[in-house]
């Protein structure tokens, strides 16, 4: 045996046995068998995410609130009905921030003067008294459009009902003569001492109607009800629930914009099938590399070189392939490091040239049209040795085989270039 081609094999198995260490490193269990495409499955939901500093909101708005208090459902007692004189203004102002496409969060508040019909008896109702509240409260928000009609931050409308509970305070109350109310014989909380203030919890719910300006503004108009317990005015009267309805327009402020990144894992399953291929074709170099050392370690010791003139070889088949996607003659970051170890390889052997020859997948497209995109494939690798590398055109010859001939057994690994040295 040459002592030359010793050395080669050895320094192949040592190469092999670096590729197999890095193979394991890459891999929680080794094994020599094949991995199957069906042993990987995927969710075929949608999954949409953002980085938490976006998708925020400052809300801003202004409209009218009209109170319910002292209701009952039976005739003379009817002490309160809806009256336009008693609507008075209400103010808004709240921030959030929507954690996915659905939901979101805010906290709002609202607050203004509020007038309402003041009972004084059984029998009817006498003038009317007013107040000061604000109203505090944390709400869930719901975009239907998103929930039924499929995700799209550029949607012009929306409907979004809410719920939502919190505190409200209501201080100097007093009747229409700037008077706090003396002592009547109606009910009052607790005692007969009229109290000027009181705390409440509400619970409020509503739809808000959202309307798209641009990336950053929506304009929205948001229809409310606040339920209360009766002491919301310090009057016990009627029924046990009282109200508080508003109606409001303003606009949201989005700070970042609407956003969000959607991920399917099931797009993923033709890049994790390519890696298997991969991964079963260096398993396969790693036997090849293991059953070579085996024979040279057999062939130990080494008989006396004796020398022997080779032959002239030609179309040598290189280690270095290009492999693409179905349908696809552009050349990916992934494969363009094959292109540029060849490009390495002819620089560090100046009289070597190169056949770069291009194949199809023979189970997709006709012959003509696989004839012509093998030819795409491999005009594309060889502008880029010549283009981007300064390969010379004159040591590459470009050669196209289509899909009548299949390197490999497994179709879709002839979507591939070859590189063969040409003598």
């Amino acid at each position: 045996m040459k002592a030359k081609s010793v050395y080669s094999m050895l320094a192949l198995a040592a190469g092999a046995m670096a590729l197999t260490q890095s193979a394991k490193a890459q891999e929680v269990v080794y094994s020599d068998e094949t991995v199957s495409v069906t042993e990987f499955t995927c969710d075929p939901k949608t999954h949409y995410s953002s980085n938490w500093r976006d998708n925020w909101f400052i809300q801003i708005g202004a409209g009218i609130n009209q109170p319910f208090v002292e209701r009952t459902q039976s005739g003379k007692n009817n002490y309160n009905t809806v009256d336009r004189k008693l609507m008075t203004a209400t103010y808004n102002f709240g921030f959030g921030r929507w954690f996915s496409p659905y939901l979101g969060f805010r906290i709002n508040a609202l607050g203004g003067a509020l007038h309402w019909d003041t009972p004084t008896d059984a029998a009817g109702l006498n003038g009317w008294s007013r107040g000061k509240h604000v109203n505090l409260n944390a709400e869930l928000m719901w975009d239907m459009f998103n929930s039924f009609g499929g995700v799209n931050p550029d949607r012009v409308f929306s409907i979004i009902p809410f719920v939502g509970i919190g505190g409200d305070y209501m201080w100097d109350i007093r009747d229409s003569q700037g008077n706090v109310p003396a002592a009547t014989n109606v009910k009052r909380y607790k005692s007969d001492a009229y109290k000027t203030s009181s705390w409440t919890l509400p619970v409020t719910a509503g739809l808000q109607f959202r309307f798209r300006l641009c990336k950053y503004v929506d304009f929205f108009a948001e229809a409310r009800a606040s339920f209360y317990g009766d002491n919301f005015n310090n009057v016990v009267v009627g029924d046990a629930v009282e109200a508080n309805v508003s109606v409001l327009g303003g606009f949201n402020f989005n700070i970042g914009g609407r956003d969000w990144k959607a991920y399917n894992e099931c797009a993923s399953l033709s890049q994790i099938a390519a890696l298997n291929n991969e991964v079963n074709a260096l398993r396969g170099q790693v036997l090849a590399a293991d059953q070579t050392i085996a024979g040279l370690q057999s062939q130990l010791p080494c008989p006396e070189p004796k020398v022997v003139t080779a032959a002239p070889v030609s179309n040598v088949p290189l280690m270095s392939t290009v492999r693409f996607t179905i349908d696809s003659a552009v050349i990916s970051p992934e494969e363009e490091v094959n292109v540029y170890n060849m490009a390495e390889w002819l620089k560090a052997n100046p009289k070597e040239n190169v056949l770069v020859v291009g194949y199809a997948d023979k189970d997709t497209g006709t012959s003509e049209y696989n004839l012509q995109l093998s030819q795409e494939r491999a005009d594309a690798v060889a502008d880029m040795l010549v283009n981007k590398y300064g390969i010379a055109k004159s040591r590459l010859t470009v050669k196209a085989d289509g899909s009548s001939v299949q390197p490999y057994s497994t179709n879709d690994w002839n979507r591939i270039v070859i590189f063969t040295q040409d003598k």
